[in-house]
């Protein structure tokens, strides 16, 4: 039988192209981000459940545009990075976290102005960058820690197990060529 069922998965595999092993590569490393993630099943839930609906209220909001914004949530406390046209934008974008359910505190990390195609090209390459170093440090759990770089600007986020992770995490952003500043947004459990 389950000779039959792998005959039947091959052609399906091949007609995604490779689709499928992304899509097992990134449920095995949503797993494994799930079991090594220092906050507790349900906190992380509920903090993907505000993200969520935060990014959905954005998505309808007349003002932002919300590929614009990053929100990231930790316990409940709110962060936004990204680069936006004003500050009437960013203000609405905290009113809009602010105003959601099972938020604690927004933390306001936007900038204002425009971003062009090189520097987004440059911050996807410096995020690659610090997240490669965060890979390749054994004591630091990197799926727990997500890197956002917009303008050179480095925001961490996420929980760490103690001081010298959140230290030698900080230390690696800030050694990379590039970065102007680093954001700490981490939270030691």
């Amino acid at each position: 039988m389950k000779i039959f069922w792998g005959l039947l998965l091959i052609p399906a595999l091949m007609a995604t192209g490779g689709c499928a092993a992304v899509l097992i590569g990134g449920a095995a490393a949503g797993g494994y981000a799930v079991a090594t993630d220092e906050r507790q099943t349900s906190r992380m839930m509920d903090d993907s459940a505000i993200t969520t609906r935060i990014k959905n209220a954005m998505i309808k909001d007349g003002i932002i545009k919300a590929h614009q914004v990053d929100v990231d949530t930790v316990n409940g406390h709110v962060t936004l990075s990204g680069v936006v046209e004003s500050t009437t934008v960013s203000r609405r974008a905290v009113q809009i976290a602010t105003g959601e359910a099972g938020v604690k505190s927004v933390k306001n990390n936007l900038q204002i102005g425009q971003k062009t195609w090189s520097e987004t090209f440059n911050d996807n390459w410096l995020g690659s960058k610090i997240k490669s170093k965060l890979m390749a440090e054994p004591e630091i759990r990197s799926l727990n820690i997500d890197v956002d770089v917009h303008k050179g600007v480095v925001t961490l986020t996420g929980v760490v197990g103690d001081s010298y992770q959140r230290k030698r995490a900080i230390e690696i952003a800030r050694s990379t060529e590039g970065v102007r500043r680093v954001v700490d947004n981490l939270k030691v459990r």
